[in-house]
């Protein structure tokens, strides 16, 4: 019988692999705790007792003794440091005060919110009060629904359900408003880009509603670690907040290391997949029956490393102790794999971001991720989910060939000596504040003079009024509708006209399995393509323009599809603008109009990524009208240059942008788009175009423009940081076409403007 290593035994060996880049050991540290409040009901304490919580952390009582009296607060600490009861307890204890009181939780995900109605159900049975804690959302059955409006203390929900079900039916929830006393926003750094500009108008339409019916909450907001957290909850919510950021809770020692796979082609500087070694990695901790969770960013690839580490022949593991964790599971395997995980019965978890959250899977030792997360916040939220309180925890982050992650392994300073992205929403974005104007005044009308949120809206309504959207009568606005307008309006999308997904796999039982904006299906819609979903694949069989409905079917096939796109952009308005930069470069910001017209598509085999045959898309020309960024570059070093050479130059620079803005930003990469021209029409010079794939702009190319000196210095050092001689795939995108001195030219020109100095 094989003997098992310990977690010493492997650390020592890993310290000896020749592909360890980075090694970063964060030392441990002991809880700060303080008695229970003198405030606290004793049947609190007792049930806390009861749970083994003899006292609190400093965050977790600072955020009872806020809330008590009356202050709006965000708590920011990291994962697993018992965010929970800085919400639950002044909640609990203000409904024993008071029974009247009420309070609505928010969670991202139905996920997140069953799981809190656990806990929350748990702490209620041990006080033996007669609290009603209830999860109102879309599978919550007819019958208790009526029961939660009526009679439901803490109302559990999500941000969807409150903007389509809830808000608008406000006159069915007079309980829950006129009595709402708290309003808990949890996981606030997920409220960001176009979602979080829709939740904040959301709330403004909440706290409206409120008003109303007399009620005034306090709103109770936790975070992970971010840059700005008070700012962001203080735009979210409109309320001034109190920030408690010192975090009590203990946290063992951690190592926190990156692995950079080794070169396969020293010609293109492609290293070895780190799929591949993300499962050779895995394998040896689970062998030796260390728990261990595994970060993918694809569906596809979860479910392919599943099926690496499901072959482990160790005689000890059953398939069913390796399990993966994505959207698409229904809740109760969701709930037996978040089951098994803290009772140990599950030893490996494959999981996408969706385990970022707060989900409560107790803590695993190893955590290893397949590739850079994206952002130092997600890297500390997963690498959060390791450290057993008694044993040491291991984090490794596996580099892929990708130009940011290779970045971040050749420079580890930047990583953990950088704070957490700054998170940027928009609630004012005139696409998505129309639409909510629209809600809120089939919810309540609007009066001459009143406000929305800080915004005074008689214009807009005025406008509404011009439209035949709403009715003016009696110094007030007034919907005319018979339809709420809620249920054409997706938070998740700045745009109304969304294409709607429809599996006709089995015919008889047609059902709509997903939505997606306009702009995004022309590129991952079209008749033929692959798409997938709840890693299924479906091919796209139709594609109803005019109805914006895609029929798909299922299918399975070896290889995913990627469509080229036509972009073509004009200035409509610069807002500022800036020459400060140096005599090659200067940028701007304003308004564009973005016209789009996909041409072609490819199909590329898995794992080999070889073309194995291409088709035309015959779609129409999309315009969308957006916010960008740019930078220009002047026409003698152009000449200089040499015009065709200077084409790569634009084309290794959007690569490398394109990856680094996202970073810059806190945002999806496909937030953004850049578009490089070699003579753009507004000005006449080889420009870079950074902007918003949203409509009206969501202030992501506003926040890049300001960060453009600090961008390109960071560009700068990417590229000068691979060791490849003459550019490569790793660093700025480009294979064999290139000109040999391609990267010396982008390193002299980026150092001639002031963003290096």
């Amino acid at each position: 019988m094989k003997v098992r290593q310990s977690i010493e035994n492997l650390l020592t060996i890993l310290r000896n692999n020749p592909n360890i880049a980075h090694w970063h050991t964060i030392p441990e540290r002991h809880a700060q705790s303080v008695s229970f409040p003198e405030e606290m009901d004793k049947r609190l304490i007792e049930a806390l007792s009861h749970r083994g919580i003899s006292s609190l952390y400093r965050h977790q009582a600072e955020a009872f003794l806020k809330v008590k009296k009356g202050k709006n607060i965000v708590a920011v600490t990291p994962t697993a440091s018992g965010k929970t009861l800085c919400y639950n307890l002044p909640v609990l204890q203000g409904i024993i005060e008071n029974e009247s009181k009420r309070a609505l939780y928010l969670f991202p995900t139905k996920a997140l919110a069953q799981d809190q109605k656990s806990e929350m159900n748990e702490l209620i049975d041990e006080m033996g009060i007669s609290i009603k804690s209830y999860t109102y959302d879309g599978d919550t059955p007819g019958q208790i629904r009526q029961k939660i409006r009526q009679a439901g203390h803490v109302v559990i929900t999500n941000p969807d359900m409150l903007h389509s079900a809830i808000l608008p039916h406000h006159t069915k929830w007079v309980s829950l408003f006129e009595n709402l006393q708290y309003v808990v926003i949890d996981e606030l750094h997920t409220y960001r880009g176009v979602f979080g500009s829709h939740v904040a108008n959301v709330i403004r339409r909440l706290k409206r509603i409120c008003e109303y019916y007399g009620s005034h909450p306090v709103f109770i907001c936790t975070s992970a670690t971010i840059q700005n957290p008070r700012e962001h909850a203080e735009i979210l919510t409109g309320e001034k907040m109190h920030l408690i950021n010192k975090n009590g809770a203990p946290s063992v020692r951690k190592h926190f290391i990156f692995y950079n796979p080794p070169v396969v082609n020293y010609a293109l500087n492609v290293r070895k997949s780190a799929t591949l070694e993300v499962r050779d990695l895995a394998k040896t901790f689970l062998k030796n029956d260390i728990q261990t969770i595994v970060f993918a960013k694809s569906r596809v690839r979860v479910e392919l490393l599943l099926s690496y580490l499901q072959k482990l022949n160790t005689g000890r593991h059953e398939r069913s102790k390796i399990r993966a964790y994505r959207g698409g599971y229904l809740p109760s395997e969701r709930r037996a794999i978040e089951k098994g995980l803290r009772n140990g019965e599950i030893m490996g978890v494959v999981s996408t971001n969706a385990l970022e959250l707060g989900v409560d899977i107790g803590q695993l030792q190893v955590c290893i991720m397949t590739g850079y997360p994206g952002s130092v916040a997600s890297t500390w939220q997963q690498a959060g989910r390791a450290g057993r309180r008694q044993d040491e925890a291991v984090i490794v982050m596996v580099a892929s060939s990708d130009p940011l992650d290779q970045y971040i392994v050749h420079n580890p300073s930047y990583f953990f000596e950088r704070k957490p992205e700054a998170v940027r929403i928009n609630p004012n974005n005139i696409m998505i504040l129309i639409d909510h104007i629209k809600c809120a005044a089939y919810e309540l009308p609007f009066q001459v003079g009143d406000r929305f949120g800080d915004l005074e809206v008689d214009d807009l309504c005025t406008y509404l009024a011009d439209e035949d959207v709403l009715h003016f009568q009696s110094n007030k606005w007034y919907w005319m509708n018979d339809a709420f307008p809620a249920t054409n309006i997706s938070l998740r999308s700045a745009s109304q006209e969304n294409v709607v997904i429809v599996d006709q796999t089995h015919p008889g039982s047609v059902q709509i399995i997903g939505e997606m904006d306009r702009f995004s299906a022309m590129t991952m819609l079209y008749e033929e393509a692959i798409y997938l979903h709840q890693g299924k694949q479906y091919q796209v069989e139709e594609l109803d323009w005019e109805e914006k409905k895609a029929y798909v079917r299922s299918i399975s096939v070896n290889y995913y599809t990627d469509a080229n796109l036509a972009v073509h952009l004009d200035v409509l308005d610069v807002d500022q603008y800036d020459k400060e930069m140096g005599e090659t470069i200067e940028r701007a910001f304003g308004d564009v109009s973005v016209r789009a017209l996909p041409t072609i598509f490819k199909k590329i085999r898995f794992e080999t990524h070889e073309n194995i045959g291409s088709g035309p898309i015959h779609l129409p020309e999309e315009e969308m009208h957006t916010s960008a960024a740019w930078i220009s570059f002047s026409n003698e070093v152009v000449e200089e240059v040499g015009k065709e050479t200077f084409e790569y130059v634009l084309l290794a620079l959007s690569h490398v942008l394109k990856t680094a803005a996202s970073l810059f930003v806190m945002c999806d990469v496909g937030d953004l788009s850049v578009v490089p021209m070699i003579k753009s029409p507004h000005n006449e010079r080889a420009t870079i175009f950074i902007y918003d794939r949203y409509p009206g702009g969501i202030g992501l190319s506003k926040t890049i423009y300001h960060k453009f000196p600090e961008l390109l210095g960071e560009v700068t050092s990417l590229i000068e940081g691979c060791h490849c001689e003459k550019g490569c795939p790793s660093c700025i995108g480009l294979g064999e076409e290139a000109p040999k001195n391609i990267k010396k030219i982008i390193i002299n020109l980026l150092k001639e403007t002031k963003s290096c100095h």
